[in-house]
């Protein structure tokens, strides 16, 4: 089969699509006939070496949607012809950006019918992420309200319709161009990142978060404690600057405001939450937006975009 692998750790020069062995179905493994493979910036952290994968060369992708076509004799739930969407590759397992992918069953999940296997390429770290982080870590109930900071990325979209389907109040920030389109996805209001007044719009939206989604702690930090409620709840998912820290921190004390900062890569049994998102998407709930697609030739210049592109939704290699 081909697949994109790279050698030694680099810039995106180091990918090259090689051909190897297909993988085959071996202890509590599925293989997985590729349809789309999800492009995340975890995928350039591992070909960088900033985190480091189980051997060299290494086939990257965190995720992984398509048909299964092979099942070792240790697996009972799926079998030959299942459609099937995963995440959790790339560090300890050969990853996505591939024909063919070997995935272990806790990390899969069925699809039901209907569900497009290229858009659900690109489910996995997005929406596990934000199902982790609203549903698990912060409890997000009906009529409560969430701020979902960059409500237009990868997570943030599939974010925002999550919360709609709670039936919470979502409130969120995104570039103008996509203010339309992410109202649609099930954002009440939407309001650019850029404003000055983006706090205060917050408040008078909400009275006061009771949770908030933050991509860039970095940024916000201060902002989430002042914008949330008595009680609120604040999940931190990443930063651009590893140096976090309040400018005030008696703000956060005064309301009793919760902090949680988490990694997708820590849920026990990534299966459990990646089959609450293959149902929202059965159901209609959940759109994983395509906002384009790639070859395995292509895998350099998909890794760019990721990094240094504004993308409503995401991008996905389609072998």
């Amino acid at each position: 089969m081909r697949a994109v692998r790279f050698h030694e750790y680099g810039d995106r020069d180091v990918l090259q699509v090689d051909e190897v062995d297909r993988p085959e179905a071996t202890g509590h493994d599925v293989v997985v006939e590729v349809a789309g493979a999800g492009v995340n910036p975890v995928d350039t952290y591992f070909r960088a070496g900033s985190y480091e994968p189980f051997q060299l060369p290494m086939i990257p992708g965190v995720d992984v949607a398509g048909e299964v076509v092979a099942v070792s004799e240790y697996v009972d739930d799926y079998a030959v012809g299942d459609h099937v969407v995963g995440t959790g590759l790339g560090m300890n397992h050969f990853g996505g950006y591939a024909e063919y992918a070997a995935v272990p069953e806790d990390r899969l999940a069925h699809l039901p019918a209907g569900v497009d296997l290229v858009a659900a390429g690109g489910a996995g770290v997005a929406a596990v992420t934000a199902w982790r982080a609203l549903v698990d870590h912060a409890g997000l109930e009906p009529a409560e309200s969430v701020l979902i900071h960059g409500g237009s990325g990868g997570v943030g979209h599939a974010a925002v319709q999550l919360a709609a389907a709670t039936g919470a109040h979502v409130v969120t920030t995104a570039a103008p161009d996509y203010h339309a389109r992410v109202k649609e996805l099930g954002a009440d209001a939407v309001f650019d990142y850029a404003r000055e007044d983006l706090a205060d719009a917050v408040v008078d939206e909400t009275g006061g978060v009771d949770v908030v989604l933050d991509h860039r702690l970095d940024d916000y930090l201060q902002f989430d404690a002042e914008v949330a409620a008595t009680g609120g709840r604040v999940v931190g998912i990443g930063e651009n600057d590893p140096e976090v820290g309040f400018s005030n921190d008696g703000v956060a004390r005064s309301k009793d405001v919760s902090y949680q900062f988490m990694s997708m890569f820590n849920t026990p049994r990534l299966a459990d939450p990646l089959a609450g998102v293959a149902y929202l998407m059965g159901q209609g709930d959940l759109d994983i937006e395509v906002a384009r697609t790639y070859d395995l030739d292509e895998a350099a210049e998909a890794q760019r975009a990721v990094m240094e592109e504004s993308i409503l939704g995401k991008l996905v290699i389609a072998p």
